[in-house]
């Protein structure tokens, strides 16, 4: 009968899988992720096997080195691009500092009267490091003390109840903006009166810059002793800056070559040495005056 047939078949099917399964085509890769339901891929074990894949790749390795070659290229020609604009060996030269520089640096700065020798000094005719001359500038004491301007603003607002963060960022860019005017006078002038001499703009980025230690010195006295103390330290930082500021452009600005030539471009030279110390006050004065009250 068809159903003792049916039975006959279902029977012979049971008997076929107790004999030995013949070997796969294909070897199954499901029994390693187990866990995974309907035999899928670990969600990391996808990944790896793709990093894998592109490892043991020929054409992706070609590929790879071929990229790092381009990244390479690209950094030497951005690197060159900025080399143009800004030199990065001789912007080193001016924090090659020490800590005993820097203190005998602020020292020159506060009290340069008893100072003799304002020539800078010279090794196989390239100019020593600042940490080695005491009259090389640099730009670390400028950077720093800008810093601490900006730092010293906020507190003197903080205590006048003033502080807001567009009133400390305008006290900042003002002193920037000033430094930056005051440089490109500075080389405008420089330019006019033809002084062939050592001098770039970071040297006298460097030279305007140290304005700022004055300015600590005078608000942190303000802060301290009131407004009779601010103007104290402001003429005594005044002076003592201007002094310096005379003896160091005077020595780096008129260069052998030049001290030689007509006089009337001598005294251009005197007056530009001039001017720019006597400039120095009133800014310091400008950037500090409304932070003590």
């Amino acid at each position: 009968m068809a159903y003792h047939s049916g039975y006959g078949a279902h029977g012979s099917k049971h008997r076929a899988r107790a004999a030995p399964d013949p070997p796969p085509l294909f070897d199954d890769t499901s029994g390693g992720y187990s866990g995974q339901p309907g035999g899928y891929l670990a969600p990391g074990a996808e990944v790896a096997f793709s990093v894998n894949h592109l490892l043991g790749d020929p054409m992706a390795n070609v590929a790879m080195v071929y990229g790092s070659s381009i990244a390479s290229h690209g950094k030497d020609m951005v690197h060159k691009e900025l080399h143009r604009f800004v030199s990065v060996n001789k912007l080193k030269y001016f924090f090659a500092v020490d800590t005993a520089y820097v203190a005998k640096k602020l020292g020159l700065l506060v009290f340069p009267y008893t100072h003799q020798n304002w020539e800078l000094q010279y090794s196989r005719d390239m100019p020593l490091p600042p940490r080695q001359d005491l009259n090389a500038p640099d730009l670390y004491i400028p950077t720093m003390a800008f810093v601490t301007y900006v730092l010293l603003a906020g507190m003197a607002l903080g205590i006048q109840k003033r502080f807001s963060p567009e009133v400390l960022g305008l006290c900042a860019s003002t002193a920037l903006v000033w430094v930056a005017m005051e440089v490109l006078a500075l080389l405008l002038g420089l330019y006019l009166a033809t002084v062939r001499s050592d001098l770039s703009t970071f040297h006298l980025l460097a030279y305007s810059g140290y304005k700022y230690v004055g300015m600590i010195l005078s608000v942190l006295t303000g802060l301290l002793f009131g407004s009779d103390g601010y103007y104290v330290a402001l003429a005594w930082t005044s002076v003592a800056l201007m002094y310096f500021i005379v003896r160091s452009l005077r020595t780096a600005a008129l260069s052998p070559d030049s001290m030689g030539g007509p006089a009337p471009r001598q005294r251009l030279q005197l007056y530009l040495t001039l001017g720019a110390a006597a400039f120095q006050p009133l800014i310091i004065y400008w950037l500090t005056f409304h932070l003590v009250r």
